[in-house]
């Protein structure tokens, strides 16, 4: 698991020096604290960055604002706007970059770490239905198709990552760090090579909720990340010290992911 990587645009050194010592006691990684647009517009082009924690007001010429529409315009990203300034006007200015929350000074701790899950639960929600969207644009789903809104605040995907909901917190894991996934009636186990995460979900609504077809099912209790796969018969598979069963009714399915020449 990884933590949540925050940068923080803020122009009163002090508040942002806070700001990093608060989130970082909560587990949160600052990629770094700065009190100018250009220079936050440079390191989110280069820097890996979950989530932008962003005063309106900054050093220099650019607003919080416009440093936001630049950055977004590279990739989208849940956004944070915090600020003294409450008047209509501005908020009205920061809703055109659709912020996933706006807090007024002062703040406290738990009302950033709620903001901060809301804003990656809004953002992953909103980015799932523009696919649900797109996918309705080519093909009409039914409505049990569609996952319910319970089972997308525990497991969110974004990209090549997703957010598991763990003790009230969103953690960061990679897609590409699953191993495999263990059913046991409606809960299942995600395995990596250093833990083990369980979620109160059944492994079909897990599947369905990642869009990538590097997991395959290959039992009624399993499904693997094809990617990591070191070898396989007709019975079994073998991830690292794992051995997996093939289960009867799924081997033709998992065969159809290979090509013999």
């Amino acid at each position: 698991m990884q933590n949540i990587k925050i940068l923080i645009v803020e122009d009163e050194a002090v508040v942002g020096l806070d700001l990093e010592a608060r989130l970082e006691s909560e587990g949160y990684e600052i990629v770094d604290v700065v009190n100018n647009g250009l220079k936050a517009i440079e390191l989110y082009r280069t820097l890996q960055v979950d989530l932008i924690l962003c005063d309106i007001k900054l050093i220099g010429t650019m607003t919080g604002i416009e440093a936001v529409k630049e950055m977004i315009a590279i990739r989208e990203a849940p956004v944070i706007y915090l600020t003294a300034q409450a008047d209509r006007s501005t908020i009205e200015a920061a809703m055109k970059t659709y912020p996933s929350a706006y807090i007024t000074k002062p703040f406290s701790t738990e009302s950033l770490k709620i903001a901060i899950d809301l804003a990656i639960n809004n953002f992953a929600l909103r980015a799932q239905n523009q696919v649900f969207s797109k996918e309705k644009e080519d093909t009409v789903k039914p409505l049990n198709s569609i996952p319910k809104s319970a089972d997308r605040e525990t497991i969110l995907q974004i990209n090549d990552y997703v957010f598991i909901k763990e003790n009230y917190k969103f953690q960061k894991l990679l897609l590409n760090d699953i191993l495999f996934f263990e059913a046991d009636k409606n809960y299942t186990t995600i395995h990596t090579e250093s833990k083990k995460i369980a979620l109160r979900l059944t492994l079909n609504t897990v599947l369905e909720r990642l869009s990538t077809p590097k997991f395959i099912r290959v039992h009624r209790s399993y499904a693997v990340n094809i990617d990591k796969i070191d070898s396989f018969d007709e019975h079994d598979l073998t991830i690292g010290k794992f051995q997996i069963p093939i289960g009867r009714s799924h081997k033709e399915d998992f065969m159809r992911y290979f090509m013999f020449r």
